[in-house]
C-alpha cells in the first residue's frame, strides 16, 4: 500500500540491534487500547515489514474501559540484520479496541545505521485493518482476542533499501525539529473511510471540550480549518493539522489535513 510519502529529512537516526524508544503525546483518546505494528519500509510504504507489535492492550497495562492511556511509550530492540540506509520510513498503525471502526497511522523519515551489511529483513508484512482489502476488525466489546488472525496470518515480506543513499530533494513541509537518535515523537493521524492520501505530523497535542453536545464519531473542520474536532463519546477532541496543511472535509464521515 502506497503511502504517498515525500521524503523531506530524517527525524531520527537509528541503529540496527539497538534499542529505540517511539513516544506519543498525552491527551489523546485511547478508545481502551487494541493492536498496534510498527514497521520498517524502504519504499514510501508500497512494502513494510513489522518489527514490533503490541496486541490486544496498546496505550495500556491490560483490559481496560478508559479512554485514557496509561502508557505512552514503547522501546524495543530495532532487528540487528535491518538493513542501513539514509532514506527509509517508520510507520505505526493502530486499530483501536472501541468506538468506531477506524485506522490510526503515523509515520517517519528516518535514518539506519548497520555496520554488518545486511542486504533485506524479512518479516510480518504490515498490514491495514479497517482499510479496503486488508479486511476489518470489528469493535472488541471486551474481547481482546478480535481480529488478532488477520495479523497472524499475514503473509511475510522482505523489504530491502536497494539504492537510496540519496533519497530525491523535494519541499520541506515540516518544521519539526529532528528527534535525538533513540527516540521519536508520534501524533495519531485519523482518518474513516480510510484511503492513501499524505499524512503530515500534528502541530499541536489534542485538546478536550464537552463546550456542546456531540454525537460520537463526528468530524467536523474548525473554523480556519487549521485543524478538526472528533466527537469521541460525547467530548469534542480538537486536533490541529500540521504546518503547511488545512483541514478539507472529503464527506459526512471523513477528514483530511491536506497540503495547501
Amino acid at each position: 500500500m502506497a503511502l504517498e510519502i515525500q521524503w523531506t529529512k530524517p527525524v531520527a537516526s537509528w541503529t540496527a540491534g539497538q534499542p529505540v524508544t517511539i513516544k506519543f503525546r498525552p491527551g489523546g483518546a485511547a478508545h481502551s487500547g487494541g493492536h498496534c505494528q510498527f514497521a520498517i519500509s524502504y519504499d514510501n510504504g508500497k512494502t513494510a515489514a513489522v518489527v514490533h507489535k503490541v496486541m490486544k492492550h496498546c496505550f495500556f497495562n491490560g483490559p481496560s474501559n478508559s479512554n485514557v492511556a496509561d502508557v505512552l511509550e514503547y522501546t524495543f530492540d530495532l532487528p540487528a540484520d535491518i538493513p542501513a540506509s539514509s532514506n527509509a520510513q517508520f510507520i505505526w498503525i493502530w486499530n483501536n479496541a472501541i468506538g468506531n471502526r477506524e485506522l490510526y497511522t503515523g509515520i517517519a523519515d528516518i535514518t539506519i545505521a548497520n555496520s554488518g551489511g545486511s542486504k533485506s529483513y524479512t518479516g510480518k508484512s504490515a498490514i491495514y485493518p479497517n482499510h479496503e482489502g486488508y479486511g476489518s476488525i470489528p469493535e472488541f466489546n471486551g474481547n481482546y482476542n478480535t481480529g488478532l488472525s488477520l495479523f497472524e496470518n499475514a503473509p511475510n515480506v522482505v523489504v530491502s533499501p536497494g539504492d537510496s543513499a540519496a533519497p530525491p530533494p523535494v519541499p520541506e513541509y515540516s518544521s519539526s525539529a529532528p528527534q535525538s537518535s533513540a527516540e521519536h515523537n508520534f501524533e495519531a493521524t485519523a482518518t474513516k473511510n480510510f484511503a492513501e492520501r499524505n499524512f503530515y505530523p500534528l502541530s499541536e497535542p489534542i485538546h478536550t471540550s464537552t463546550d456542546s453536545a456531540c454525537t460520537h464519531g463526528e468530524l467536523q473542520c474548525i473554523s480556519g480549518n487549521s485543524g478538526y474536532r472528533r466527537c469521541v463519546w460525547g467530548v469534542w477532541n480538537f486536533i490541529a493539522c500540521g504546518a503547511g496543511t488545512a483541514c478539507v472535509q472529503t464527506s459526512t464521515n471523513a477528514i483530511v489535513c491536506a497540503r495547501v
